[in-house]
Parts: structure tokens; C-alpha cells; sequence
């Protein structure tokens, strides 16, 4: 996978050159497309090649459009590129429902610690104390719902009384929703390389979500967009920016730790796909989730 992201502003026609993604008309960079894990084309008057759009898709990349307001609203996934495809969807849909039940279990619990992660960095032991012992209470399949109980108590206290996630007005929602799309759309990214059929959940179940395994495995994940938010954004009706989405985007790069060990984002969900892989094939016991850590920009040597 790449570990470059590119942002794409304005009037621009994106074409291949030589393996590279560059501008048609234009001296912006030309970027080896083996070099990209994401690209997100914020306006509407771009284009992209049809070789270009191969190019991308051939080496996995994420590439993401956005609609009327900035809001990331599709993204290109991969096509039949696992070599074993058919074997890892038969074993995908063949996971009995105590498997399912438990890997849900163990989602469940790797969000509401890293909720309660999130209060401790922002300084609020007492919340992080309550959440920690909620995630303890998560049984198979989360039967009790802590996962809600765990939201309705940790967002008013994130984000302060009189906060929902339902209220569109609010920036916070907004740039909440920014950042969940991108990590979203990368894992249902790196699903489809590894031969998963996204559409089929462990949890999520809707007819009509084309997405579901990529809303089970982004749970754990979603912490790291609550606390960047929470730092950056101070009231409900700040302008929601160019440089704020620019920032939002940038996440994907950003620490988070698996196993105590520290990689971005991006490969953070590359890990955690990769060890549903072995356990659906019969080569692990459990997945391979993420650890929040404090708010920093991953280092490539």
C-alpha cells in the first residue's frame, strides 16, 4: 500500500504519466501512483482519466469525491484483486454467529476504551474511569448495547451539555462526519483488496448499506476524529473550512498503536483487516484492533 495522501483543489484535470498521477494543463507535482494510499478531489469541476482511474484502482488506492458540501460522498474500490478471492468470501460468509458475536464483542470493547482514552487525554478521569468499566461489561454481541450507553455518556461530555450527533448545524458534526467518511471509505478500501465482500457486516446488517463490514471494523478507529475535533474545534458554529477539512483528511496519517506498536492510521486499518483475513482463514484467534494514543502526525523513516 502507498503512504502518500493528495487533496485536489479546484479546476484541475487529472491524467497518468509515466506511473504517475499529474495535472493535464498545469505545473502541479506528478506523483508516482504507486506512492498513494488516498487521493480526495474536493471539487466538482475536476476530472480524472479512465487510465488514470485504472491506475488507482489497480494498486488499491482510495480515491475519494465529494458532493455540493465538501462532504466526501464516494469512493473507487478495487475490484477482484485478491489472488484467493473465492476462498476468502466463502470463509467471510461461512463465520458462524458466536464468531460474530465475539468479534463484535471485541470491537465494542476496543471503541469504549479508546473513548475512554479520548476523555483521558482531554482530561476527564472520571469519564475515562466510567467507560473503561463499561467496556468491561461488553458481553458476546454486545446483548446489554454498551456501545450506545457509551456514546449517549461520553459525547455530552466530550463536546460539552446540550450536544447531539443529530444536530446538522453544528460544525462539530460536520468535520465529525468529514473524518468518519475518509476512515470509512479506507477501510472498505482495504476490505475489498483483501478479497471481503464489505457489504456483508458482522453487526451492521442494513439491506441498503452497501458498507457494513466497513462500519463494524471503523468503530474502534472513530476516537481518533473525536479528539481531534474536540481540540481543534471550539464552537458549534465555526466556518467549516478548506484547511480544517485539509486537517480532517490528514488523520489517516496520524499514530495510533497496535500491539504497542505505533503505525498511522492507515495502517492501523490495513492491520486490523489483515488479522480478520487470518482469523476468517483459520490462522489467528483474534483481531488486531487499535490504541488511541495522544494526537500526532505518524513519522516515515
Amino acid at each position: 500500500m502507498g503512504f502518500r495522501n493528495a487533496m485536489v483543489f479546484g479546476d484541475v484535470e487529472l491524467v497518468l504519466k509515466q506511473c504517475r498521477m499529474t495535472e493535464k494543463h498545469g505545473n502541479g507535482p506528478a506523483i508516482p501512483v504507486e506512492d498513494l494510499d488516498t487521493v480526495l478531489i474536493e471539487s466538482r469541476k475536476s476530472s480524472v482519466s479512465t487510465a488514470l482511474l485504472a491506475a488507482l484502482a489497480a494498486q488499491g488506492t482510495a480515491l475519494f469525491v465529494c458532493n455540493e458540501k465538501h462532504m466526501p460522498s464516494a469512493v473507487l474500490l478495487p475490484f477482484h484483486q485478491h489472488s484467493r478471492q473465492s476462498e476468502v468470501m466463502h470463509a467471510q460468509l461461512g463465520l458462524t454467529k458466536p464468531a460474530q458475536k465475539r468479534m463484535w464483542q471485541h470491537i465494542v470493547q476496543a471503541k469504549i476504551r479508546n473513548q475512554a482514552l479520548c476523555m483521558q487525554l482531554q482530561g476527564n478521569e472520571a469519564a475515562a474511569l466510567y467507560l473503561n468499566n463499561t467496556a468491561k461489561a461488553v458481553r458476546s454481541g454486545d446483548e446489554g448495547n454498551a456501545e450506545a450507553t457509551a456514546a449517549a455518556y461520553y459525547f455530552p461530555r466530550l463536546f460539552g451539555k446540550g450536544f447531539t450527533r443529530g444536530n446538522d448545524d453544528d460544525t462539530r458534526n460536520a468535520a465529525l462526519n468529514y473524518g468518519y467518511a475518509i476512515l470509512r471509505g479506507c477501510v472498505a478500501r482495504s476490505l475489498a483488496v483483501h478479497g471481503f465482500l464489505p457489504a456483508f457486516g458482522i453487526h451492521h446488517r442494513s439491506m441498503q448499506n452497501q458498507f457494513n463490514l466497513a462500519d463494524d471494523f471503523i468503530e474502534p478507529f472513530r476516537p481518533l476524529v473525536d479528539l481531534f475535533v474536540a481540540r481543534t474545534i471550539e464552537r458549534s458554529d465555526e466556518d467549516f473550512t478548506p484547511q480544517l477539512r485539509r486537517q480532517l483528511y490528514n488523520l489517516v496519517n496520524y499514530n495510533l498503536q497496535v500491539k504497542e506498536k505505533t503505525y498511522s492510521a492507515s495502517y492501523a486499518i490495513e492491520l486490523a483487516v489483515q488479522s480478520l483475513h487470518a482469523l476468517c482463514l483459520g490462522r489467528a484467534e483474534k483481531l488486531s484492533l487499535p490504541t488511541l494514543v495522544e494526537l500526532e502526525q505518524h513519522g516515515y523513516e
